[in-house]
């Protein structure tokens, strides 16, 4: 693969993805006759049917952590490395459905924020965009550094050069049509990726099980050791370890606007519970074939890069136009959460922070100038130089320590108003931010771990928060009932 990029195959990538990028732009294009106002933009018009509803919310999940970086975990780790992905991320799509998508999408919101102004006040508001907006630049920031590896492995293209071009391509298309040209290009681009994932599958199992693919899967179990089967760990400090990952990947993500968004946009509350548990199977069912090529990484090409599994696996077992086809299913999954994940902080800005302040400027014009500022942060994210995996899980964890408690609580029970909502999102935060600043991975780490028993941070702080919660609600009266 070093020399790909001189070779003619890297010419037919070349010529195939800068048509596909002209696609989705003019499709991009298109989709803006089609935005009218700022709800347009936003939700779609709130008439999203379930066919692209589920297709969005799909896309939106199955970006780089699902299909990169998950794979390269499961291929050193094993099948404990699924724990973000697809086991968290995947459950998370059917507690949506379960908790959320029927009481809020009766609201009839733009922004999740709204939910937390209706039901606690202007300040809660606020707060909840003030710590929205931030977990979404490392997810951005981590789509922005996986395809620009990716180019570089096959382009030689700088990643200093590859991040901007890619943040500068879905910003484009996401300015044109908001959430219309978002969901039209994650319906297209969900299927470039579920096929290419299906193709690079049967090259490799079936490499394995010299023809037969049924024979290479079979071959893949026999040959891989019982402990890098296992799905769940089996000593406690492991188990508590990869529980608290589960937790983070099945609960960070509930108060999360880019989830919510498409709850908004689906045209009733039963399409968008529909969607949310549509979308969770056919994330698992994606997953499966993301955990797959991670085992068989080691069988097939043992001492494979650290890095990049899935690509490198592409380029020893895909013909040239197969691998033309992978390459595309790679960029479709980054891509298809870039837009998506873009539009959402910048929708929130704009609402939330923006618009309350100068009213008289056109909602529509604000969303358009929030979504070139979140990406102009997100490069300036990616540019830091963490690592995808570690961007991805760390923007999951301040939602599930700053926003879920007071969203579920208010939702689901009439109990606590906005001086619980407030309390539970301080100390959760100021949990979170302690522990993050000192290093400690595990729940007051200097102590607890002695006991041989390391708790989850951020579920452990997620419980506290829902403690002070509790207890300052027991001195007041809810402002308004949500559900």
């Amino acid at each position: 693969m070093a020399d790909f990029a001189h070779t003619e195959l890297a010419q037919l990538l070349g010529v195939t993805v800068i048509a596909y990028t002209v696609l989705m732009i003019g499709i991009g294009w298109w989709s803006r006759s089609r935005v009218h106002d700022h709800e347009d933009f936003m939700v779609a018009g709130r008439r999203l049917p379930l066919h692209l509803a589920w297709a969005t919310i799909l896309a939106t999940w199955f970006g780089a952590g699902a299909m990169l970086t998950a794979t390269d975990t499961v291929r050193a780790h094993g099948l404990v490395g699924a724990a973000l992905d697809p086991i968290g991320a995947g459950l998370c799509l059917f507690l949506a459905g379960w908790l959320l998508a029927k009481p809020l999408w009766r609201l009839k919101l733009l922004t999740l924020p709204d939910y937390y102004r209706l039901r606690f006040g202007a300040r809660t508001e606020q707060l909840s965009a003030l710590l929205m907006i931030p977990t979404y630049f490392g997810w951005i920031a981590a789509q922005f550094v996986a395809l620009s590896h990716l180019l570089q492995l096959i382009f030689g293209l700088d990643p200093t050069v590859g991040i901007l071009v890619v943040a500068i391509v879905g910003m484009i298309y996401t300015l044109l049509g908001g959430m219309w040209s978002v969901t039209i290009t994650d319906a297209a681009q969900i299927a470039v990726v579920a096929i290419g994932l299906v193709v690079l599958a049967v090259a490799v199992l079936g490499d394995l099980g010299q023809g037969s693919v049924l024979q290479g899967f079979d071959a893949l179990v026999d040959r891989t050791p019982e402990h890098r089967l296992a799905l769940v760990p089996t000593q406690l400090p492991e188990f508590m370890a990869w529980f608290g990952v589960v937790s983070v990947g099945a609960l960070g993500n509930l108060p999360g606007q880019d989830l919510t968004q498409r709850i908004f946009a689906s045209k009733s509350e039963r399409t968008a519970m529909w969607a949310c548990h549509i979308a969770g199977v056919a994330y698992f069912g994606l997953g499966v074939f993301t955990l797959t090529l991670g085992l068989s990484a080691e069988l097939v090409a043992p001492g494979l890069a650290d890095k990049a599994t899935m690509t490198l696996l592409a380029g020893l077992f895909l013909s040239p136009w197969a691998a033309v086809l992978f390459v595309l299913a790679v960029m479709s999954a980054v891509l298809s959460t870039i837009d998506s994940a873009i539009l959402s902080p910048a929708s929130v800005l704009a609402q939330n922070l923006l618009h309350p302040r100068w009213p008289a400027v056109d909602l529509l014009w604000l969303n358009r100038w929030s979504v070139v500022a979140i990406t102009a942060v997100s490069i300036a994210t990616a540019y830091l130089g963490k690592s995808a995996y570690e961007l991805l899980e760390s923007a999951y964890e301040l939602g599930l320590v700053s926003l879920l408690v007071p969203l579920l609580m208010g939702l689901r029970t009439q109990l606590g108003g906005e001086r619980a909502a407030l309390a539970s999102m301080i100390v959760g935060t100021g949990l979170w931010l302690l522990h993050f600043t000192l290093g400690w991975e595990s729940f007051a780490s200097p102590w607890l771990d002695r006991t041989g028993v390391p708790l989850p941070m951020a579920f452990t702080s997620a419980l506290v928060a829902w403690l002070v919660y509790l207890v300052v609600a027991r001195r007041e009266q809810p402002r308004v009932t949500a559900a």
